[in-house]
């Protein structure tokens, strides 16, 4: 019995290691005195444990379902429209690279890199050009992974319109978009 004692003493100290670590800190805005939206306790690395609801490759699902989610989630791109407006076209390549500057810190040269690939892909020859642009879409979704380029979330969608659509015009007008995009991001 005096051993039982000794261990709830010791045991009892340990929830409130957690706390400490985060005096000096003035609490997260919208959070309460607990720090994290599990209330007290829920300790820093409690916070991530909330995004359970989202895929492996984080939040690339459905937007719209998100709640507290960003407002500005732009419409996804229409390939027919893109391939028969050129207005179209250049406007949607502003309101990319506007996002780009809002959102991500995504350097020229990667856009420049993914560019040579998209313009190596449109010039392979018919049997291979569908495949080049299922691999280009794989390297567009890495990078957008790896570096945190979520306003180029619109055009890996727009690829894959593009690869089950498999027109050469849908192809030519995404390099064209794809163009206009590492000018303007001049």
């Amino acid at each position: 019995m005096a051993d039982e004692q000794q261990q709830a003493p010791a045991q009892a100290p340990a929830p409130t290691q957690h706390p400490p670590r985060r005096e000096g800190r003035p609490p997260r805005e919208g959070r309460g005195p607990g720090g994290g939206p599990g209330g007290p306790g829920g300790g820093e690395r409690g916070d991530r444990g909330d995004r359970g609801d989202r895929g492996p490759r984080g939040d690339r699902g459905d937007r719209g379902d998100r709640g507290g989610g960003r407002p500005d989630i732009p419409p996804e791109i229409e390939i027919e429209r893109l391939i028969s407006d050129s207005l179209y076209l250049d406007n949607q390549a502003h309101a990319i690279v506007s996002r780009m500057r809002d959102m991500d810190s995504g350097t020229k040269s990667q856009l420049r890199r993914l560019y040579s690939a998209v313009r190596r892909a449109v010039r392979a020859p018919d049997g291979e050009r569908q495949h080049e642009f299922v691999m280009l879409r794989a390297r567009l979704a890495y990078t957008i992974a790896r570096h945190g380029l979520r306003s180029l979330d619109q055009l890996e969608k727009l690829l894959l319109q593009v690869t089950r659509k498999n027109d050469i015009r849908g192809y030519e007008r995404f390099k064209d978009l794809f163009e206009a995009i590492v000018a303007y991001n001049e």
